[in-house]
């Protein structure tokens, strides 16, 4: 067992699933809360977006042998925070529809496979570069109000490192779950782990809603999620067919649209952990965190009713400094890739700058734009080069 799946390998997939759901999963409440949902339908919403997770991630990994993620869309989530206030449950299933709908056509087509071949790989390395900084910001600025909890992890992930670097992240995890224990800063309030069944509700399609929320929703969780996807994919070295996984998490999200699960992509940030060679020494091993990882999901789908209380247990500066140190390596290995080739380096740049940015417009957020502003200085400087 121990050489089938590592412990390494076993935690890398465990962290994942708990940086996902710590990073957004407030934010899937509120998007349910402004639908009218009550609490009871807003953790069957959760039971059946970690049920959906941990099937699609478990489906595609073994499938494609790669470490394939997926995860809830969490850009189209803060639009739906927004964009369903004062909407019926049956109306904002409706767009959840008619948005994995289109989707679906998209991968039918082809339309979207034929956008990522073209891509460069110093771009998609820079973008995920740009996209992980954040969390190696967040994970030394929360050195600022937490310097016990936050410098034992970054010491212990040090010694972790220098001793057993397979280790490291999980050396720094038990250090601040210690310090944090006798901190008090873990709460103890009990939990109750009863499974919430999710409840089917019947869609109503209303014309302006999904013109107005369903379109913009479709937009974002496309450019800002499954991009950066396998955008991340390219980068850390798998290739896998676009229209075939963008078909089968669209289509799993389709079906189960009644049942809450507005949105499955795959994923970037989460992914990146799993793909990390943290998670595994050989590349072609990786898979396993990732299988590792949907397990997990369908324990957190399973328990769906608690799990954000569960979060809410953690100290937030335990979750940002493990969430930092998990992805360390795959941010300097993506910009070591990014800047390696010297004719595409200042394309690179700007997309890495652009999506570090965070900038939002038109309600598309930076990973989109980084690509765009950074495929045009590409075009433009290699025209000048053949020039």
């Amino acid at each position: 067992m121990r050489s089938a799946l590592p412990f390494p390998t076993l935690m890398s997939g465990f962290v994942a699933v708990l940086v996902g759901y710590a990073s957004s999963a407030a934010i899937i409440w509120q998007a349910a809360a402004a639908a009218q949902a009550t609490p009871v339908q807003i953790a069957g919403w959760m039971t059946a977006l970690g049920l959906a997770m941990g099937i699609s991630t478990l489906a595609l990994t073994l499938w494609r042998k790669t470490p394939v993620l997926t995860a809830w869309s969490t850009p189209g989530a803060a639009l739906l925070v927004s964009g369903l206030e004062n909407v019926t449950l049956s109306e904002a299933v409706g767009v959840f529809i008619f948005a994995n709908a289109l989707i679906v056509l998209c991968g039918v087509t082809g339309l979207f496979a034929r956008l990522m071949k073209v891509i460069p790989h110093s771009l998609a390395t820079a973008m995920l570069a740009g996209i992980l900084l954040r969390f190696g910001l967040q994970a030394f600025v929360s050195l600022q109000q937490h310097l016990l909890l936050c410098g034992s992890m970054l010491l212990a992930w040090l010694v972790g490192k220098a001793l057993a670097p397979r280790y490291a992240v999980i050396v720094a995890l038990l250090a601040g779950c210690a310090v944090a224990l006798l901190q008090g800063k873990i709460a103890s309030a009990p939990l109750s782990f009863a499974v919430v069944m999710p409840e089917f509700i019947a869609p109503q399609f209303t014309p302006s809603l999904l013109l107005s929320v369903g379109i913009p929703f479709f937009l974002v969780t496309m450019a800002s999620q499954n991009a950066p996807g396998f955008a991340t994919l390219q980068a850390g070295g798998y290739p896998v067919p676009v229209s075939p996984l963008i078909i089968f998490t669209g289509g799993l999200a389709l079906l189960l649209s009644p049942f809450g699960v507005y949105s499955i992509c795959i994923a970037a940030i989460t992914a990146a952990i799993c793909q990390s060679p943290d998670a595994h020494p050989d590349p072609k091993q990786r898979w396993r965190a990732s299988a590792t990882a949907g397990v997990f999901y369908l324990l957190a789908g399973i328990f769906g009713g608690s799990i954000t209380a569960l979060m809410g247990a953690l100290p937030v500066a335990w979750i940002q400094m493990l969430a930092g140190l998990a992805l360390l390596s795959t941010l300097s290995g993506s910009l070591v890739q990014a800047l390696a080739q010297e004719n595409e380096r200042d394309a690179a740049i700007v997309t890495f700058l652009v999506t570090a940015s965070g900038m939002t417009l038109v309600g598309i957020s930076s990973p989109f734009w980084g690509l765009l502003l950074g495929g045009l200085c590409y075009a433009v400087l290699s025209l000048r080069r053949r020039a």
